[in-house]
């Protein structure tokens, strides 16, 4: 990756998807570069890793970001704005999971150097905290899991099949708290999906359910197992036989980081006007926190962790 790098101009982008614990190097060796790096979640496993590239960013000037496509999803989109009128946050659970036949892909990695938590409730703890952005911060972290599966499959490798995160939220408006659970497991059936995807909120003032795994579009086919499809996420069937998933929100998710480094390159912005808009490296922060807490309260047996701030830094 470091040839790579060099390889490319100061201005350059580099899409960085590889196993997590290889993020923080890829991405620092392009930064130093000077190029702007778009990370997978999640961007790295430690806040200590995060802050380090906040920085690094900062002083090279270049845009950093997570690909974190959730936020490009209309129904997600949506959601958030009516969650942001909802008053103070009470409540909140997520679910997502992957078949167990996931774990044969993942082999060479999974419960050695990252676990389902960092891979999956990735998605939805962002995206919570980010409908939370500026009325509510994280401020106590304890996990739990469930085991037995992962580990046959896997030849005898410790990890954990399901893993939920439980978060403590304080609001700024009142001062009340709320909490969160989110869930992932790598150990489902195989299903009409991929990946079983639902979540639920719940403010003072309101409520929001969502079920992204099933839009209500089915296709039954001989020879191929009866599926529910999200064509709003990719689209893999072409149209007259061309690409047509432009408008995918998978899509516009990496067209919006490519757009603004060109707007970054050509003068009209700066990597700043970016901060709210994209999932910048220095607006994520907490995220990292949360999952961090998470694996160490798992390591020490469910041992809560606190979420310590800075004066009145929101993050």
């Amino acid at each position: 990756y470091k040839d790579a790098a060099a390889a490319f101009q100061p201005g350059d982008l580099a899409i960085i998807f590889t196993p997590d614990d290889t993020h923080y190097e890829i991405a620092m060796a392009c930064i130093e570069r000077g190029m702007h790096v778009m990370i997978t979640k999640p961007p790295v496993k430690t806040l200590q890793q995060h802050l380090e590239l906040v920085e690094a960013a900062k002083k090279h000037n270049v845009l950093c970001v997570a690909e974190l496509h959730k936020r490009f999803d209309p129904i997600y989109l949506d959601a958030r704005d009516r969650i942001r009128n909802l008053g103070p946050f009470s409540y909140y659970w997520s679910y997502m999971s992957q078949p167990k036949h996931q774990l044969e892909t993942f082999k060479a990695w999974a419960g050695k150097s990252s676990d389902i938590s960092y891979y999956l409730n990735s998605h939805h703890i962002d995206y919570h905290e980010w409908c939370l952005h500026g009325k509510a911060r994280p401020v106590r972290v304890t996990a739990h899991c469930s085991t037995g599966v992962a580990k046959k499959m896997l030849d005898g490798v410790e990890t954990e099949d399901t893993i939920t995160i439980v978060v403590d939220w304080q609001n700024f408006e009142d001062g009340s708290v709320g909490h969160g659970v989110y869930t992932s497991s790598w150990v489902a059936p195989k299903a009409d999906v991929h990946s079983q995807q639902r979540w639920f909120y719940m403010g003072q003032k309101g409520e929001v359910t969502v079920d992204q795994a099933h839009r209500g579009y089915t296709i039954a086919q001989d020879g191929t197992p009866f599926a529910s499809v999200n064509p709003m996420f990719w689209k893999p069937t072409p149209s007259d036989g061309k690409f047509a998933g432009q408008r995918t929100y998978g899509y516009i998710s990496f067209e919006v980081f490519c757009d603004a480094v060109a707007e970054v390159n050509s003068g009209r912005k700066k990597v700043a006007d970016f901060d709210g808009v994209l999932p910048t490296i220095g607006t994520i922060v907490g995220t990292t926190a949360i999952l961090e807490a998470g694996r160490r309260s798992l390591d020490e047996g469910g041992k809560p962790y606190e979420l310590l701030y800075k004066g009145d830094d929101p993050f």
